[in-house]
C-alpha cells in the first residue's frame, strides 16, 4: 500500500505542499504519518494547512484521535497525539455469487464481518431475480448487524465470470447465462435502495478468485509481491494480485486458467473442448463420480464426500491436482510468485498433493525456490472481505475522497 500511495504522491504534476485531505487520509491510514507532525514532514504542508485538512476529515467522521505516542525528544516534553482512521462512521456491504450458492455480509471498514448469511440462489435464474434477491438479503443483514442502510457507504459484488471493471459488467462468461454485457451495478444499487428506502449508493463488481486472491492477500502475505489464487471449485480461475493491487488484463480476462486447452476431448461449458475446467474442476470430478454411481453433481458435493475420505472422490481429486499443476507450472515460470494459494471446494490434500507432484516436476528450480503452495486461510469469506476492501480502497482513495467530502459539505 505505501508504495502505491508513494507513486501517487510523487506523480507529474504534484508539487510539496499541494496534498490535499484524501492525502493526509491515505498518509493516515497506511501508517505512513499518523501525527500531525509527521504530515507536515512528508506533505511539506504547514501546521495551520494540515490543521484545516485534518479538520475537514474529523467534521466528515473519517479520522480520530488516538492515543499519545512516545516523546521524539530526548529532552522529554508533551508526547505527540497519534491520528486514526475511524471505522465506525461507515460500514460496506459485500456479496459472493456462485453458481448455486451466495454469502452475504455486512463489514466493517477494517474488513471485521459484522453479519453473514448464505443460502441458495442460481445464477441461471438471470440477474434481475438474483440482484433483487440480494438486495433483500442486504435489508435482512443490515438489521441484524444493528446498523442503518444509511450509513452503507458501498456495495462489492463477485461473480464467477469476466468482469470488465469498467462498467462493472460481466464478459461472455460461461458459468453465468443471460449476464452477458448486463448493468450489475445499476440493478443492485437499485435493488439495494427499494429494500432498505435509501438513496443508491456505489457497486464495485469484480471476479470471485480476484477478490478472493485480493482478500488471502491482504490479511495473510501482505508483503507477498506476486501473490497467485486458485479457486477451484465448479470452474477453474484464478486471480493476481501484484505489488498490492489486483491484476487483470486489459478488459478482465487475467486469470482464466480453466479454459487454457490441455488437450482432453471433454466438451467444457464454453463451448469448446479441452479446456482445463472440463476435466479437473469441481463440476468435473462430481461428473466423473456420478457416471460411476457415486451421487454428486456438484463440486460442493465433492467436497462433502472428500471430508468424509471417500476413496474415489479422493483419487480423482488428486488426478484433477496433477492435471491442474501442468498449467501451474507455466503460471509460475511467467509471474514468478512467492505464495500460490489453493482455493474453493478441492482445495484440500488429495488435490493440493496432485498439484505439487506436477508443479515441482515441470517448472524449473529456479521458480519455485522461494514458492509457498499454500492453502485458503480466509475460506468461504475470502471473496467477501476481498471486496469490502476493494470498495473502501476505491472510496477512500485520495481523488475520489476529495469528491466525497465536496459532496458532504466540508
Amino acid at each position: 500500500m505505501t508504495d502505491r500511495m508513494t507513486d501517487r504522491q510523487e506523480r507529474p504534476g504534484r508539487r510539496a505542499g499541494q496534498a490535499g485531505a484524501g492525502e493526509l487520509l491515505e498518509l493516515v491510514r497506511s501508517g505512513r504519518a499518523v501525527t500531525r507532525g509527521a504530515l507536515q514532514q512528508v506533505t511539506g504542508l504547514s501546521r495551520a494547512t494540515v490543521g484545516q485538512r485534518l479538520d475537514r476529515l474529523f467534521r466528515a467522521g473519517w479520522l480520530r484521535e488516538g492515543a499519545g505516542g512516545p516523546v521524539g525528544s530526548p529532552l522529554g516534553g508533551r508526547p505527540s497525539i497519534t491520528l486514526e482512521f475511524d471505522d465506525r462512521h461507515a460500514v460496506v456491504l459485500a456479496a459472493d455469487l456462485d453458481t448455486r450458492h451466495a454469502r452475504a455480509a455486512v463489514l466493517g471498514l477494517t474488513g471485521e464481518i459484522l453479519a453473514e448469511h448464505s443460502g441458495t440462489l442460481v445464477v441461471e435464474d438471470g440477474p434481475e431475480a438474483v440482484l433483487g434477491e440480494l438486495g433483500h438479503w442486504f435489508d435482512r443483514l443490515l438489521e441484524k448487524a444493528g446498523r442503518p442502510a444509511a450509513e452503507v457507504c458501498g456495495i462489492g459484488l463477485a461473480v464467477p465470470g469476466p468482469v470488465d471493471t469498467g462498467t462493472g459488467r460481466v464478459v461472455q462468461p460461461p458459468m453465468m447465462p443471460g449476464w452477458d454485457g448486463y448493468d450489475i451495478r445499476g440493478r443492485l444499487s437499485r435493488a439495494f435502495a427499494e429494500h432498505t428506502g435509501t438513496e443508491a449508493v456505489p457497486v464495485l463488481v469484480d471476479n470471485d478468485a480476484n477478490l478472493m486472491a485480493y482478500g488471502e492477500q491482504r490479511a495473510g502475505h501482505p508483503d507477498c509481491a506476486a501473490f497467485v489464487l486458485v479457486k477451484v471449485s465448479t470452474g477453474i480461475g484464478a486471480g493476481v494480485v501484484v505489488d498490492g493491487a489486483i491484476y487483470r488484463g486489459i478488459d478482465g480476462g487475467a486469470g482464466d486458467i480453466g479454459h487454457i486447452r490441455i488437450g482432453a476431448d471433454a466438451q467444457c461449458r464454453c463451448g469448446s473442448h479441452g479446456c482445463l475446467a472440463a476435466v479437473a474442476s469441481g463440476g468435473a470430478v462430481a461428473r466423473r463420480l456420478a457416471e460411476s454411481g457415486v451421487p454428486a453433481a456438484s463440486g460442493a458435493d465433492v467436497r462433502d464426500l472428500l471430508a468424509a475420505g471417500h476413496p474415489e472422490a479422493t483419487a480423482l481429486a488428486r488426478e484433477a491436482g496433477r492435471q491442474v499443476g501442468v498449467v501451474l507450472a507455466t503460471v509460475v515460470t511467467l509471474l514468478n510468485p512467492g505464495v500460490l494459494m489453493i482455493a474453493g471446494d478441492l482445495a484440500g490434500t488429495p488435490f493440493l498433493t496432485g498439484v505439487r507432484e506436477l508443479l515441482y516436476q515441470r517448472a524449473l528450480p529456479r521458480s519455485t525456490a522461494h514458492l509457498d503452495v499454500v492453502t485458503s486461510r480466509l475460506g468461504e469469506r475470502a471473496a467477501l472481505i476481498g471486496a469490502g476492501a476493494l470498495v473502501v480502497e476505491h472510496l477512500y482513495a485520495p481523488e475520489r475522497a476529495e469528491e466525497r467530502l465536496r459532496a458532504l459539505g466540508v
